[in-house]
């Protein structure tokens, strides 16, 4: 492990692309903590802590919309982009095309998926703020209150502002990905999320070891912390677990009998955080509806049945949590592995599965080792998904302690997906580079 880290280290250009990681992702932070115009975040902080995809969002944006700051949308919106895109691509003719057009239709993808981020920041924008100011007291400073109606423009040039920031970020994740290390935009969100870990350990700190401290809160906060450490071993082994399918190619040859196959890797979560996003973004939608309303679920008989169908505080809003993450694993793995696909270019390069004849039968054995490695990934996610559901109401945290303290979660897969696929992206530019210099 040394001697990988001071190859690493002695190459320069690998370190100069860490330092100007690290200078973008500081940028980023930095862009955080710069509020927007006219904001009251104080009130803000309270009202996002108590909305499950708010919370999510924050998480993110590193902090930025507890913040409300010029970057409070952070890259989300890129993201959403980004995977309608690839989805819109399956299905619209069209936009297939692009994928067979090589560099020049991944130029056209890319520029699609800008357009459609700035579209969508403002939406999300627009739904925030109208949503968080249907009562203005809520978000705007007090010395803006004073000036009776026109709320409306105010929150027009609000949600202008945060679509600038998220397409600034857009940029900057960019940037990461020309001439840093790792995707940009996975950077971003992984670097916001480990910069809420103090937070989180200050929040466990002030619970348990604080003026409350006795010998069973002491327990209490070993424990937490065991399972947070327990969390991050099982989301790296299952993150990097694969299944893998041998194939043998019938008119290679060679001296020895393991250099006459290959394989498939088929990942155990191949869909990764994104059924969660989805299942979690979905679920929001209705009591985000809600609370533009202003309904509240004492006093509306709709509010209440919305709350318990699609609150993941609730059994009900719980159980279809975990229906639709096993869903979306199913349709997104299959979106992304193409078991006809993948038949058909083995058929073309004259391998096969052995025991499998090339065409039909190979697609058949493809489609049922997907399926039940997906099984196993949709109920890792599943039980990932629910761990800070479980672990909030066991321990009795309050809304804004369980929005602070996150135990499993999409933001540990985030995390260690990234540190593991940028470590072997750093890796394999160490040894390129060695390569290289002792060919040249």
């Amino acid at each position: 492990m040394f001697d990988k880290a001071k190859k690493i280290l002695s190459n320069r250009e690998i370190v100069l692309r860490l330092l100007i990681t690290f200078a973008l992702l500081l940028v980023f932070k930095a862009g955080t903590y710069i509020p927007i115009p006219l904001i009251d975040t104080v009130n803000i902080r309270g009202i996002i802590s108590g909305n499950d995809f708010l919370t999510v969002l924050n998480a993110f944006s590193g902090g930025g919309l507890s913040n409300f700051s010029i970057l409070a949308l952070g890259i989300s919106p890129y993201i959403t982009s980004s995977i309608v895109i690839q989805m819109l691509q399956m299905v619209i003719p069209k936009m297939k095309e692009w994928q067979e057009q090589g560099e020049n239709g991944k130029e056209k993808a890319n520029r699609a998926t800008r357009y459609l981020t700035v579209a969508v920041a403002l939406i999300q924008a627009l739904v925030i703020i109208f949503s968080l100011g249907s009562k203005p007291e809520n978000i705007l400073a007090s010395s803006v209150l004073q000036f009776k109606g026109g709320y409306w423009l105010m929150f027009i040039y609000m949600a202008i502002i945060m679509t600038a920031g998220s397409a600034f970020t857009m940029w900057l994740a960019d940037l990461i990905t020309r001439h840093g290390v790792g995707n940009g935009s996975s950077m971003i969100i992984s670097a916001g999320i480990i910069s809420s870990i103090p937070t989180m350990f200050i929040t466990l700190y002030n619970k348990y070891l604080g003026d409350e401290f006795t010998g069973l809160n002491l327990f209490f906060f070993i424990l937490i912390v065991f399972l947070y450490i327990l969390m991050i071993v099982g989301v790296v082994f299952f993150e990097g677990a694969t299944r893998k399918v041998p194939v043998q190619y019938a008119n290679r040859q060679a001296t020895l009998p393991q250099q006459q196959g290959s394989d498939i890797p088929i990942k155990l979560n191949s869909a990764s955080v994104i059924p969660v996003i989805f299942a979690s973004t979905i679920l929001s939608i209705p009591l985000t509806i809600v609370g533009v309303m202003g309904l509240s679920t004492s006093t509306s008989t709709t509010a209440f049945w919305i709350d318990q169908v699609f609150s993941t505080k609730q059994p009900i809003g719980v159980t279809l949590y975990v229906l639709m993450i096993l869903f979306f694993s199913f349709f997104y793995s299959f979106l992304q592995i193409d078991p006809e696909k993948i038949a058909d270019n083995l058929e073309k390069n004259n391998a096969f599965i052995p025991g499998y004849r090339p065409g039909e039968e190979t697609k058949k054995k493809l489609s049922e080792i997907l399926f039940r490695v997906t099984t196993l990934g949709a109920i890792y996610l599943a039980v990932l998904a629910l761990v800070p559901i479980i672990v909030a109401k066991s321990f009795g945290f309050s809304t804004s302690e369980a929005s602070a303290i996150t135990i499993g979660g999409t933001s540990l897969i985030i995390v260690v997906g990234v540190a593991i696929e940028t470590f072997r992206q750093i890796e394999t530019a160490s040894e390129t580079e060695n390569y290289n210099g002792f060919l040249g």
